[in-house]
């Protein structure tokens, strides 16, 4: 089965509808990752910290999750993280550590 919204990895452009799924400093997080000033170093590692939550490297186009799609599957697995929104943000920040530690890497 296809399903248009099914990509291989978190796409960002779900990132807007993931908004008013969680609390505040949910929100805030997603205001900061889809504003015009945020940096690639934002960008991918949100998309990291989603792929870690959601296992997509885990989903195959036969999958459930990949029949419903990514927007759907996205919002699914944060509206049940039991986790805070503050574990998810530091979560966030240790990804923001990986990326930045990875692309320097690449730079040398």
């Amino acid at each position: 089965m296809f399903n248009a919204d099914t990509e291989l990895f978190f796409p960002m452009r779900v990132t807007p509808t993931l908004k008013h799924l969680r609390g505040p400093a949910w929100d805030r997080l997603i205001d900061e990752v889809t504003a015009p000033t945020a940096t690639e170093v934002d960008k991918i590692a949100f998309s990291e910290l989603v792929i870690k939550l959601a296992g997509c490297s885990g989903c195959d186009a036969d999958s459930f999750r990949a029949m419903r799609g990514c927007t759907q599957c996205a919002h699914t697995v944060l509206k049940r993280y039991k986790g805070s929104d503050t574990e998810l943000l530091e979560m966030y920040e240790q990804c923001r550590k990986d990326v930045a530690e990875f692309l320097s890497k690449r730079k040398d």
